[in-house]
């Protein structure tokens, strides 16, 4: 009998597997692909290495989530520390993220002068190097009383932080810069949207600083691409199954049947990394289906279409460039692209000389549902980021060596998903109403983006320390 059944490689299946087995639990991974990591793997195509998702690795530094659990799990990835994290382009304003507050302020000043920026920042800054000295609080809902006696675990964080937590992002910020300029509020939403994954209109101000301030922790570049990253993680799994899709799950009286294409197995737990809001497609028994299906509404159909691209070139680049114009593109939610680039002695990851590209941007998977239009929106999507990447960041055409595109579609095929991104925490969608990691089901628990805590590395590595304290591990 198998203690923890986990289901998907992701961000949090990993992790929480590789801790399990650390901690002397007998422990299967299960992953649908050849590659770990989902949203956040490497593949190949084309003999062409890619990292699916333009992911950033941050909160690897001491009192940080991320090193908290790989320290637990005996860990020590190889790194590459980047600084600045990010560059921000944005009708030709150069913008660098640096890590150190006072040498960022004065590249955001000279683009968008304003009295206020070196008080907003600065808080900025101070809520998100506070808000990881709080510990203690930990979130669950597998039933009324264990929500309850959870939500009181947050009193010190809810006090510390009780001016910004039910105050509007928006409003906040505009009640702060009173005169604020168009451009610098779009510069600020193109910010938000690549770590809280929703707009200021709809999140608290806590939120909105945390997203604001993730430049301000130690970002890095992972050589080789992820995949080396989720390799290494779970290098001592005893049971780990690539390529093995699970197609049901049996609820038993005491236990769970795992049933996949080879095989079935006994499982005392089940730990899903899969989509909150789709995963009752993995069970029969009606109790389980009909706790995912009351949280179909956290489904915002958010999703994103990607363009990879590797390129020949001499030139220098940094590792993550947000390029952000006035208007939103075609077929999308965004005016903004992130673009991820290998580092050029990365001979691992990409051939000398050249340079594996990841471009992602926010679209909505409706747009790509009608079959008789999806060719030509892709393709025109497709040329379209092409010609924005190529122009902004002085890239040749003749220098793109391979170049092919993703939608949602491609996504679900994939990784079983079309909905990326996770599950937003809004004004709407907060606490007490944010899924757990645990369930009212005996034995079945949850992690990744779409439960506690939120999206990225630091988001996801707080739901597995959550699902460590309700597992009682």
């Amino acid at each position: 009998m198998i203690d923890y059944a986990v289901v998907g490689s992701g961000i949090g299946g990993s992790t929480i597997a590789a801790y399990l087995h650390a901690k002397g639990f007998k422990t299967v991974l299960f992953e649908k692909e050849p590659y770990l990591g989902g949203c956040s793997s490497t593949f190949e195509r084309h003999g062409y290495k890619y990292n699916t998702g333009a992911t950033t690795f941050v909160g690897y530094e001491d009192g940080h989530p991320v090193k908290q659990m790989f320290d637990a799990i005996g860990f020590t990835p190889t790194l590459i520390q980047t600084d600045p994290a990010i560059t921000v382009i944005h009708n030709q304003k150069v913008t660098p993220r640096y890590q150190n507050v006072d040498l960022f302020l004065e590249a955001i000043q000279a683009n968008y002068p304003h009295a206020q920026h070196d008080t907003f920042w600065h808080m900025v800054y101070e809520i998100n190097r506070s808000f990881y000295k709080v510990h203690g609080y930990y979130y669950s809902n597998a039933s009324i009383l264990k929500n309850i006696l959870s939500l009181f675990s947050y009193l010190p964080l809810a006090l510390k932080f009780r001016k910004y937590l039910y105050t509007n992002a928006m409003e906040f910020i505009l009640d702060m810069y009173k005169d604020l300029d168009d451009e610098y509020l779009k510069f600020l939403e193109a910010q938000v949207m690549i770590v809280a994954q929703a707009p200021l209109k709809e999140i608290n101000f806590l939120t909105a600083a945390l997203a604001l301030g993730y430049t301000f922790n130690k970002t890095y570049y992972v050589p080789g691409g992820f995949s080396t990253l989720f390799d290494g993680l779970t290098a001592s799994i005893e049971i780990l199954n690539r390529a093995t899709p699970v197609e049901k799950i049996i609820k038993q009286n005491d236990h769970y049947l795992v049933c996949t294409s080879k095989e079935v197995y006994s499982a005392k737990n089940v730990i899903l990394n899969t989509t909150m809001f789709n995963s009752d497609a993995l069970f029969e028994n009606p109790q389980i289906k009909a706790f995912y299906k009351s949280y179909e509404k956290l489904n915002n159909h958010q999703s994103s279409f990607m363009l990879y691209m590797t390129i020949k070139s001499d030139a220098d680049f940094e590792h993550h460039y947000q390029l952000i114009q006035d208007d939103t593109y075609r077929y999308t939610l965004s005016n903004a692209l992130f673009v991820s680039f290998s580092d050029k002695n990365d001979i691992q990851f990409a051939p000398k000389g050249h340079y594996s590209v990841t471009v992602s941007i926010h679209t909505d998977t409706r747009y790509w549902e009608n079959n008789v239009t999806y060719k030509i929106k892709k393709e025109y999507l497709k040329n379209k980021l092409i010609k924005s990447v190529c122009d902004i960041l002085g890239i040749k055409k003749e220098q793109i060596v391979d170049q092919f595109a993703a939608t949602p579609k491609t996504f679900a095929r994939y990784i079983n998903r079309s909905q990326l991104g996770g599950n937003a925490i809004t004004m709407k969608n907060f606490l007490p109403k944010l899924p757990s990691n645990d369930t009212p089901i005996q034995g079945l628990y949850h992690v990744g983006d779409t439960v506690y805590a939120a999206q990225g590395w630091p988001g996801v590595m707080m739901g597995v320390e959550n699902l460590k304290k309700v597992m009682h591990v």
